[in-house]
């Protein structure tokens, strides 16, 4: 698709920055402000409603048909009424599913139900483990053992780990914290040679491969890991995976000839040819520039973090559809203005995750009105539930069209969206709207 629209987006709505130009709202003229309502909602009404997605919506579908309680794991090729159209586990989703229901168990009442849905996966998932320097493999059967089903990569050990991590918060066992650290060592000496293959299929067609690419997707699940294994216990090795991580964000994937993040560079950091310079990944830069912020408030470097901020508001107008509204994912070509079609729900959330920190830290206006804007947008579009299914839409056409059928259901960008956003609203209506100032 030629989306011609998208140097319009300062004018949908009211004030906002044409492309190429800074943000509207300064950092530093954003932390008076007091929220008092969101979406057109008090702050009460909006956390109700995030508590009943979670609790009432998501999590009895997902305990119900996805969750295998007999013998552990996710099926997650289950279609809207909630028949499992595969028993094949995903180890990118038993990775997902272990880092979300852990989470859920330490943030939301320590419930024994999340403990054990994340114990069997880990149970499960865990023997899979290959020798070092060796990719995990991409699927398993119903029973744990490998298959062949999809392709393996390096997100698979990643998304083990990082589920790990938090399990280890969980059950307050150190040898799973040390397990994921030695999968995440592990899997940056992959990525680390020179010779590493990876092949971003979601890239713009005929392109050749990069070898040893710097990915800017593989980075983003670095430094989220690093991040939330550095707010439990101080580590020498991990804190520089983070700073490394940022750096190469930051330094060598954002093109600075139009002022967004290339998704593959070279090796050396330097700017990938061939095509390769005219893709963003953008819905990846979005979900990432999230996590740098969330890196800045651990480190409490308000230049870190005023420089994300910056480059998440600009990636976000960029990517937003002036015409049907939401974000678009994936830009194909910058110059020529060629976007992937389609429309993908993890991606509107990760704006929501994003205006919503800075919200709670800053009170900047603009993260209020984009927040608003994306809320109302989602809240429209995607819950299934005014098509007489539970839980949300996953993925759709450019104006998310309903379809009866569906083959997937998400075990983690939804439940991670609802419930990091309703600790950040409680943490907000405790302080009565009041950014916490830890900016500056």
């Amino acid at each position: 698709m030629n989306r011609r629209q998208f140097l319009g987006a300062a004018t949908a709505a009211g004030g906002l920055t044409a492309l190429g130009c800074a943000p509207s709202t300064p950092p530093e003229e954003t932390s008076t402000h007091v929220t008092k309502e969101l979406a057109g909602k008090p702050l009460a009404e909006l956390r109700e409603l995030y508590r009943y997605d979670l609790f009432d919506d998501y999590l009895p579908f997902e305990e119900e048909h996805v969750v295998d309680h007999e013998l552990g794991g996710f099926m997650c090729n289950t279609d809207r009424a909630g028949n499992n159209l595969s028993t094949t586990k995903n180890t990118w989703y038993e990775g997902r599913g272990i880092w979300v229901h852990s989470f859920l168990y330490n943030n939301f009442g320590k419930k024994e139900k999340d403990l054990e849905i994340a114990r069997k996966s880990v149970e499960l998932t865990l023997p899979l483990k290959p020798k070092p320097l060796t990719l995990w493999p991409g699927a398993m059967t119903r029973e744990g053992k490998p298959t062949n089903e999809r392709a393996s990569d390096i997100y698979c050990g990643l998304f083990v780990a990082n589920g790990l991590q938090q399990y280890a918060v969980a059950t307050g066992d150190e040898k799973y914290r040390a397990e994921a650290k030695a999968i995440l060592l592990d899997h940056l000496a992959i990525y680390d040679d020179s010779k590493y293959d990876y092949p971003a299929s979601y890239g713009p067609p005929g392109v050749q491969p990069v070898e040893g690419p710097r990915v800017l997707g593989h980075w983003m699940v670095l430094l989220r890991m690093a991040t939330q294994m550095l707010e439990t216990a101080p580590d020498p090795e991990i804190e520089e995976i983070a700073k490394r991580s940022v750096d190469a964000l930051l330094d060598h994937h954002q093109n600075p000839a139009f002022d967004l993040m290339n998704e593959v560079i070279n090796h050396d950091l330097s700017r990938a040819e061939g095509g390769w310079e005219q893709f963003c990944y953008i819905g990846h830069a979005i979900e990432t520039l999230w996590m740098v912020m969330f890196e800045a408030g651990r480190r409490k470097d308000k230049a870190l973090y005023e420089r994300a901020a910056a480059m998440f508001k600009r990636h976000v107008e960029v990517a937003w559809d002036d015409v049907y509204g939401g974000f678009f994912h994936g830009m194909l070509h910058v110059d020529d203005n060629v976007w992937t079609e389609g429309k993908v729900l993890w991606l509107q959330e990760e704006v929501l995750i994003g205006t919503l920190y800075m919200i709670e830290h800053t009170g900047d206006p603009w993260a209020v009105e984009w927040f608003n804007r994306t809320y109302a947008y989602v809240r429209e579009k995607w819950p299934l539930k005014q098509y007489g299914y539970p839980i949300w839409i996953l993925s759709a056409d450019r104006k998310v069209t309903f379809e009866e059928k569906a083959t997937r259901v998400g075990n983690f960008h939804h439940p991670r969206h609802l419930a990091i956003n309703l600790l950040a609203l409680d943490r907000i209506i405790e302080r009565g709207g009041e950014p916490t100032g830890l900016f500056g």
